[in-house]
């Protein structure tokens, strides 16, 4: 699943924080970034409460002053994103693996990503309402329209 996860961290987004300044190019690196971890086939620290939390943490610690507040607004969406991925995982459901490291620490590593252990049809259907939500954004941002996309490319405004 991709899409899925794409189109829930620029929708979530859109309609939680109703800002015009945010950078929904690094929101998506967000949203998608823990599905980096599913190559060794486990769910790490991306699939935890933890590393959004210190992502966040580190987001907000390197952007400290009153000049480093474009660089904080932009770099936000990159732990918001992951923030909706535990959502739309189901990350959440797990408690052991959700609230690493105070839940014990076996749950790191081991067993199946939550995002990849459901149905077959129920992974197909999700990434199926994933494009579908990315195309009516599409339409409803007129995407299509190769300024609107050149803006957006260059500078994650929608």
């Amino acid at each position: 699943m991709f899409l899925w996860f794409l189109a829930c961290g620029v929708i979530v987004v859109m309609f939680v924080f109703r800002s015009s300044g945010i950078d929904y190019r690094v929101v998506i690196v967000g949203s998608v970034s823990p599905l980096i971890e599913n190559l060794t086939g486990s769910p790490w620290i991306l699939h935890t409460l933890a590393g959004s939390v210190v992502l966040l943490l580190i987001v907000m610690l390197t952007t400290v002053g009153r000049h480093q507040r474009l660089k904080r607004r932009r770099w936000l969406g990159l732990p918001i994103g992951t923030f909706v991925f535990l959502i739309s995982s189901g990350a959440w459901q797990r408690t052991n693996l959700f609230w690493w490291p105070f839940a014990g620490f076996s749950t790191i590593g081991s067993g199946m990503p939550p995002e990849l252990d459901r149905p077959l049809l129920l992974l197909v259907c999700l990434e199926i309402l994933g494009g579908a939500g990315l195309a009516v954004l599409i339409h409803h941002h007129r995407l299509y329209d190769t300024e609107r996309l050149s803006r957006f490319l260059k500078t994650g405004r929608i």
